[in-house]
């Protein structure tokens, strides 16, 4: 009896150390899970400890400083590029042609309103592809609307006017890329809408929430409207807006003046900048990280996109760095002609086409350079399981945000079925402080934030590259 007691313990023994026993998918899981996160903590102890991107970065902004298409500086940008790149030793270096909108401000603009006989000066800039006023400026009564909707209602009122659209971000949204996104319409379509109403120009609250002296630029469009029926555009301070609009609330019949000399040049030559590691396993098949080159002319471009070109450039060099030979071809590229046309983003993806080149994924740094939060994503829908796998990975660098969404302008022309898409986000709360303004300069940029944000970057490129096919 004992030895039948024995027997059947020693089985059931047996039997249970068999069914705990992990499986074999479950071994290999478990150790790639394990060899993912040891590569990642290199990556952050490297871009911590031993980061370039923020010299990068006050060189770029420094020494060259604003980069509008077109300019003398950022032709200077390009050559800054390639020679950063190829100090780093990638395997290919080049530079891709393209022809971008050549704008330029001229002198700087001026304005102010007239209430009862006080002169309040107004801090202004024009609107980046905006015409100018005459040599006199334009002088003219305001009518205050806060939608693009409101211009069919107002119609043949606004003849002789000046424009004043003055939709502020909304302060409940807590991602203040949605509250940029609830009024931008007004900067982008305002000039277009009031055209052929016989407005003599338009005024555009600056998109921002902070309440300052800074005016904000950025594109806007005339679309098909005749040049008899382009209106000269441009944005005012947010603090000027408010003393706008509570002047307008005592005295409608006010006079506002502006003065500016911008125009449009004939198109010029210029170029993304492309640095690659080749892949050992599929070195014809393609992941790309990258931010734009080009920025407003207001400030240095530091947020706007510097922190996210060296980001770009110091993935390529901290998997150098880590000795980390990837599987797939990695390109870094500094895309020119984002802020006005993106002809870079979409020159890279018809490259892309023409070559018979295979892009499995790309990852866009364009928000600015403040402590990262996660990624967005955009693209295959059979990917996107695989990618929210990995925010347990990352979640322990603050990188929480896994969502569903829009990637990133430079980006998106190479969007198909296939590819896989994805966008840096950092915290947003600080970001549209600067954001084409002449407040967007380098002292706004902290280094730990701009390092942790190059690390988190180039562990998911490290996770594309090592789990797609």
């Amino acid at each position: 009896m004992k030895k039948l007691l024995l027997a059947i313990i020693t089985i059931a023994t047996i039997s249970s150390c068999q069914c705990n026993k992990p499986s074999k998918n479950t071994i290999q899981s478990s150790n790639t899970h394990l060899q993912d996160s040891t590569v990642i903590r290199g990556f952050f102890d490297t871009a911590l400890s031993d980061g370039k991107g923020y010299e990068w970065l006050r060189d770029l902004t420094q020494n060259i400083g604003h980069r509008l298409s077109g300019s003398p500086q950022a032709e200077q940008a390009v050559r800054w590029g390639e020679q950063v790149m190829k100090s780093q030793e990638f395997d290919s270096v080049w530079l891709q042609p393209i022809m971008v909108p050549h704008w330029v401000r001229g002198t700087k603009e001026t304005a102010y309103f007239v209430d009862k006989n006080t002169k309040t000066n107004v801090a202004i800039c024009a609107l980046g592809g905006s015409v100018a006023t005459s040599t006199k400026g334009v002088t003219a009564e305001v009518i205050e609307l806060n939608s693009i909707k409101q211009v069919a209602e107002y119609g043949e009122k606004l003849k002789g006017k000046i424009v004043f659209f003055n939709r502020p971000f909304d302060p409940t949204l807590i991602n203040t890329f949605h509250a940029y996104g609830g009024c931008v319409d007004q900067r982008w379509a305002g000039a277009h809408a009031v055209g052929t109403y016989g407005a003599l120009g338009v005024i555009v609250r600056s998109m921002t929430g902070s309440i300052d002296d800074f005016p904000h630029t950025g594109s806007m469009g005339y679309q098909k409207l005749p040049l008899e029926q382009r209106v000269p555009a441009a944005a005012i301070s947010t603090k000027a807006s408010n003393a706008l609009s509570a002047a307008l609330k005592r005295n409608p019949s006010l006079k506002f003046h502006f003065q500016q000399s911008c125009k449009t040049l004939p198109d010029a030559p210029s170029f993304n900048v492309i640095g690659e590691l080749k892949g050992s396993e599929f070195p014809d098949k393609y992941i790309t990280v990258g931010g734009h080159l080009d920025s407003w002319d207001l400030g240095d471009g530091a947020h706007d996109d510097g922190t996210g070109v060296v980001q770009s450039l110091e993935v390529l060099r901290i998997f150098k760095a880590n000795n980390i030979k990837p599987r797939h071809s990695i390109r870094a590229v500094l895309f020119m002609n984002e802020e006005n046309g993106n002809r870079g983003g979409k020159r890279y993806a018809a490259a892309a086409k023409e070559n018979n080149e295979i892009h499995v994924a790309a990852l866009e740094s364009d928000a600015g350079g403040h402590t990262p939060r996660g990624f967005s994503y955009d693209g295959n829908v059979d990917k996107i399981a695989l990618f929210k796998s990995w925010k347990k990975l990352l979640s322990p660098y603050g990188l929480h945000e896994w969502e569903k969404g829009h990637a990133g302008v430079d980006i998106g022309p190479l969007k198909s079925d296939s590819i896989v898409l994805t966008g840096y986000i950092p915290d947003s709360q600080r970001y549209f402080d600067y954001h084409h303004s002449a407040n967007d300069t380098f002292d706004k940029v902290n280094e730990r934030e701009l390092q942790l944000g190059t690390a988190s970057m180039t562990s998911l490129i490290y996770l594309l590259d090592q789990h797609l096919d």
